[in-house]
């Protein structure tokens, strides 16, 4: 079982944040990019600060995705920040590679156990 951390419980409100927030857009409220931007580098905090050092070569490309899905939550913020509609396609991608990546490290990491 996890131990709850601070940066743990941060990280996991930052994601409710992050989801809310981006269901919020279509109101037009002007404080929503801003919530949404400070939500998306919670999240991108949160998967930056956690490396893999091991020596399991799918594990160490499962965290490169997660660094890339990481660094399209800013990006997507500012093309929200630019009234662009692409930023939910990047927010898209990312949300599919996290569930990629947590799918397949908790069965690769079982197989390591």
């Amino acid at each position: 079982m996890h131990r709850f951390t601070f940066r743990r419980l941060m990280f996991y409100f930052s994601a409710v944040v992050l989801v809310v927030s981006s269901a919020l857009y279509v109101t037009g409220w002007w404080v929503v990019p801003y919530v949404y931007a400070v939500s998306c580098a919670g999240v991108a905090i949160g998967y930056l600060t956690t490396a893999y050092t091991g020596d399991n070569r799918r594990l160490r490309r499962l965290n490169f995705q997660q660094v890339l899905a990481a660094v399209l939550l800013p990006a997507s913020s500012y093309l929200m920040f630019k009234y662009r509609n692409e930023w939910f396609l990047l927010l898209f991608v990312s949300a599919v590679l996290q569930l990629y990546v947590a799918i397949v490290r908790r069965n690769e990491e079982g197989k390591d156990v």
